[in-house]
């Protein structure tokens, strides 16, 4: 195999597999189901409660 060949096979599919792969983790994100799970991972930088425990030990 040449290498112009292999570059060619790495650029060509690596960017079907990376369009898949982020079509995926888009669809992942946005999928309603996890919405309940995104809304309290975003909630937690706002927590006051953590930085109470964190400050009393």
């Amino acid at each position: 195999m040449h290498y112009e060949l292999v570059a060619k096979f790495a650029q060509t599919w690596g960017l079907v597999y990376f369009i898949i792969l982020f079509g995926l983790v888009l669809l992942y994100a946005l999928w309603p189901g996890n919405q309940k799970q995104f809304d309290e991972a975003a909630r937690i930088p706002l927590d006051d409660e953590s930085l109470d425990n964190e400050e009393g030990q």
